[in-house]
């Protein structure tokens, strides 16, 4: 019998509690700009990949990666720490081919299937997460959406594509006691574009109930046991209309970022405007909608993410381990369930990084400086603007006022436009100066440089591995 869910905590065969506690394995199956070095969407890097280095060495490139980036000795070393949870995220890519749609790429599987049995070999829980659903349930780079158009929420065909690869991947691991459950949908958001611009964002409530008890349903008919995951809307951080459980094993999921993890300012201090402490974060905590939803539902509640950056001003990351302690000494205080994000990265905020000094960041270091200068990641939020930025703010103000709309206030409508012209546009613009750092290399080359994700090739992040160890 898999794990299951007992009023708001989870246990075992024996019945004894679990308490789910571990790292998100982000840039692996589903790859990120700023966890992997590129920059813009994974599909869209690819693509021009394909156009540098042709569509045989591009597919080597990306299997010699996610080789590299997680192995039997990544997870050997997850457990040493205490971990006892991974979560999996995902890209539907892998296993499904939008011009060959319900026919589904066996090599895909190949790869999720061995990783749970390296979970399974060092006694590790694994959480299966959907994180880009074919259509993109929202619209950024996490969802590999090049395009800032959700338009999964308007299109049966691809709920009806989402619902029945969830029942191919029900097939495959129904039984499988390794696996927690099944993350069915990562952060989703249904309302408009415009809506997201304003602190009035309406949540479109109904296909989001609708599509979880379609969903929940269709696994059930296959897989009667394992834990199903939900998360709310909004980036999974609203819950105040989600339907009240409404079958067994329900867990339900928020991510909780917020302002301390990412400064400017120290902490204690200020951060985002507000003063955050120890305090601050149990009451940020408290008054979450999801912490609220599963107390009010007697439900268990998974912090599947949340996290801070190390890679701001050298003054500033002791400030961001200390508000990393506090907000998992919240979590566990609290009773949830939590997962950070993320375990590997090129130097953000992983658990472990890319030695600066490698062949892979050498040959990547003019994306990196243009990245930097361009501020085309959205996760670099506490780097200093650059020209481009402030055109970008300069512009939102100059239509904010001109439109005169109170739905439309410039600080908002300018953070958006900043990740859609600078985040999307600049990074794609990108996407060739990546490309040509590989040109020319043969694949006994690229395997050279792409070892340098190994975990015996990575720096531990000590600072942040002594605040985990803390927890665990």
């Amino acid at each position: 019998m898999s794990l299951r869910t007992n009023a708001e905590t989870i246990v075992d065969e024996q019945g004894q509690q679990v308490r789910l506690r571990g790292v998100c394995i982000g840039g692996w199956m589903n790859l990120e700009n700023f966890i992997n070095g590129y920059s813009g969407s994974a599909y869209g890097q690819r693509v021009v990949m394909e156009e540098v280095l042709g569509k045989s060495r591009t597919h080597f490139f990306f299997e010699r990666m996610m080789d590299y980036f997680l192995g039997p000795g990544d997870l050997a070393f997850l457990r040493s720490l205490g971990v006892n949870t991974v979560r999996l995220p995902f890209n539907y890519r892998h296993f499904e081919s939008d011009a060959d749609p319900f026919a589904y790429i066996e090599a895909g599987f190949e790869r999720l299937a061995r990783a749970v049995a390296w979970c399974e070999a060092e006694g590790l829980y694994a959480i299966l997460d959907l994180h880009a659903v074919a259509g993109w349930q929202n619209p950024d780079w996490h969802s590999d959406n090049g395009n800032r158009v959700a338009l999964f929420w308007q299109t049966k065909h691809y709920q009806d594509r989402f619902v029945a690869f969830w029942e191919e991947l029900a097939r495959r691991f129904s039984g499988n006691r390794t696996v927690a459950g099944y993350n069915v949908m990562n952060e989703p958001v249904t309302g408009t574009t415009r809506g997201r611009f304003t602190d009035r964002y309406q949540t479109d409530w109904a296909p989001l109930n609708a599509i979880y008890h379609r969903v929940v349903e269709a696994i059930r008919a296959i897989d009667p046991d394992h834990i199903i995951f939900l998360e709310g809307d909004l980036y999974s951080t609203r819950f105040a209309e989600l339907d009240s459980p409404f079958a067994e094993n329900l867990v339900y999921s928020s991510h909780n970022y917020n302002a301390a993890g990412f400064g400017h300012g120290q902490y204690p201090g200020i951060n985002g405007g507000e003063h955050w402490d120890a305090q601050k974060q149990v009451a940020v905590f408290e008054a979450q909608e999801g912490t609220r939803f599963c107390k009010q539902h007697q439900v268990p509640l998974w912090v599947g993410e949340f996290g801070s950056v190390y890679n701001g001003p050298s003054e500033e990351v002791p400030a961001r381990l200390r508000a990393m302690d506090d907000q998992l000494a919240t979590f566990n205080q609290g009773g949830a369930h939590w997962t950070a994000w993320t375990y590997k990265d090129v130097g953000t905020m992983g658990w472990v990084m890319v030695d600066p000094d490698s062949e892979y960041l050498e040959r990547i270091s003019r994306v990196l400086e243009l990245k930097g200068t361009l501020n085309t990641d959205s996760w670099a939020g506490w780097r200093p603007q650059g020209e481009a930025s402030k055109f970008i703010d300069r512009a939102a103000e100059a239509a904010a006022v001109a439109m005169n709309d109170p739905q439309l206030p410039a600080k908002a409508f300018a953070n958006h436009f900043r990740q859609a012209a600078l985040d999307g546009f600049l990074g794609g613009l990108l996407q060739p100066v990546y490309a040509e750092a590989f040109k020319g290399l043969s694949e006994v080359e690229l395997d050279r440089v792409l070892a340098s994700f190994a975990i015996e090739r990575c720096c531990k992040n000590e600072g942040l591995l002594t605040v985990v160890r803390k927890h665990l």
